[in-house]
């Protein structure tokens, strides 16, 4: 009888499913379309060299509440893991009771007294509690990476927008040398007008241009402030207390880091590990429900003390034990259903890490291409910057000398100071772009929320 038990405890060991390791279900991918020659470090924005963003940076991760709420519940996910640990041990209670029985037609009653301890364990002989232990250490790894996953995102949305905060602060510079430089030209103008060297019309469309650039230094004023309040909540404070950033320069583009193998990358990316910890657990969550078909072995104890008087309470003590076999019969294909639902589970997030790790090489390729073309258009906005400037000073010239009508001058000035402007503009654009490759590059570092604990 003995052999045949321990087979069929065999065989219902053999058919539990293993874990074995995922691949995205994705082609072979090649290397990425450039790369550089400097090594990008865990803490990428210090490429930049700016000890301003450093200290912001070093203040979002440790006071960031978005962040902070995205540590708890890693905790969170910790306290599940050592509340399934506690199902591998026996669960012990002390228990005391005290009844009072009266009989029929007499007036004696009978008090009993009781107390002991009962203690119940399961035998996990299929490694049903493991697996979901297992399942569940996964998912505690999956809610660390995703902490590092948003301590990088939050890294980033912080470099862009203090680099956007000194874009605003430089444009909302430049538009108020353009409004003294209209100003001058009005009162320049007004003066050959009363001369009779210039039409009233000229003097009307260059306050309209001087109009147009204090409209744009509003506008910079207005988003100067926002990036401000944006900052302030990214550091985990209200708008109006932030500081006055005073200091900071726009940084010179950092040479282009190595790109590395696709295959580096995925093992790097704190998202991408969480995607693929995702994956083990459900695997785990589909041992637990297959395993929860097969019979459960328990083992029961009790030990007790009985009495009618407190006085003699432990003079006279019973124990029992107890073994246990429950095996599901008739379940209407509940269990089998819960096997198949855990089963989609796992493939759905098997595609959604193939599809997470297919994004993350689109991030790498659209940054690199982006980067590419954004220096193409910054050396020809150089170039029509250049000859913006050149052609408003020539038509100044031959203005003076009465060989061109202001029109021309007025329309060439308008255009140089939006192409000011614009450069500005672009070169922010450069740096967001390049943030977001140190972004798409970036492997998880140590936060100073971890080196706490």
């Amino acid at each position: 009888m003995w052999p045949a038990i321990f087979f069929i405890l065999w065989l219902f060991a053999a058919c539990t499913p293993k874990l074995s390791p995922e691949e995205a279900p994705i082609p072979k991918p090649e290397a990425f379309s450039a790369s550089g020659e400097i090594e990008l470090p865990n803490e990428w924005w210090t490429s930049f060299q700016d000890p301003v963003l450093d200290s912001l940076v070093l203040k979002a991760l440790q006071e960031n509440l978005a962040l902070a709420g995205n540590w708890q519940q890693y905790r969170a996910s910790l306290a599940i893991v050592k509340r399934e640990k506690s199902f591998l041990f026996p669960q012990i209670d002390a228990f005391a009771e005290a009844s009072k029985n009266g009989f029929e037609n007499t007036f004696s009653e009978e008090v009993q007294l009781q107390t002991g301890l009962a203690a119940s364990y399961e035998l996990d002989l299929w490694g049903r509690i493991r697996a979901g232990i297992q399942a569940e250490k996964y998912t505690v790894e999956a809610f660390l990476y995703d902490y590092r996953a948003a301590a990088m995102s939050i890294s980033a949305e912080i470099a862009n927008t203090w680099y956007q905060l000194l874009t605003a602060r430089r444009q909302l510079q430049l538009v108020q040398e353009q409004i003294r430089t209209n100003e001058n030209i009005v009162r320049l103008i007004r003066a050959r007008f009363a001369g009779g060297q210039i039409r009233a019309v000229d003097i009307l469309r260059q306050e309209q241009l001087l109009e147009s650039t204090r409209n744009q230094k509003i506008f910079y004023e207005t988003n100067l402030e926002l990036l401000e309040n944006r900052l302030a909540v990214l550091l985990g404070r209200p708008p109006q207390n932030i500081e006055d950033f005073t200091e900071g320069q726009i940084p010179n583009l950092p040479p282009l880091p190595q790109t590395g193998l696709p295959l580096e990358l995925i093992r790097r990316r704190p998202d991408l590990q969480q995607a693929y910890n995702l994956v083990l657990a459900a695997d785990r969550e589909m041992a637990f429900a297959v395993r929860s078909k097969f019979p459960v072995i328990s083992l029961d104890a009790r030990g007790s003390f009985r009495a009618e008087d407190a006085g003699n309470l432990f003079e006279n003590w019973t124990y029992s034990l107890a073994g246990n076999l429950v095996a599901p019969l008739i379940y209407g294909g509940r269990l089998s259903a819960e096997v198949d639902r855990a089963a989609a589970v796992k493939h759905q997030r098997l595609y959604e890490y193939g599809q997470a790790v297919l994004i993350a090489f689109e991030e790498v390729e659209n940054a690199l291409l982006q980067e590419m073309k954004q220096k193409e258009r910054l050396e020809l906005l150089e170039r029509r910057l250049e000859l913006s400037e050149k052609t408003s000073e020539q038509l100044r010239i031959e203005f003076l000398n009465g060989l061109s009508p202001y029109l021309d001058v007025l329309l060439a000035l308008d255009k140089q100071q939006q192409l000011e402007r614009e450069m500005l503009a672009a070169r922010q654009e450069l740096l967001e772009i390049r943030v977001g490759l140190y972004r798409a590059l970036a492997g998880s570092f140590e936060t100073p929320e971890e080196t706490s604990l």
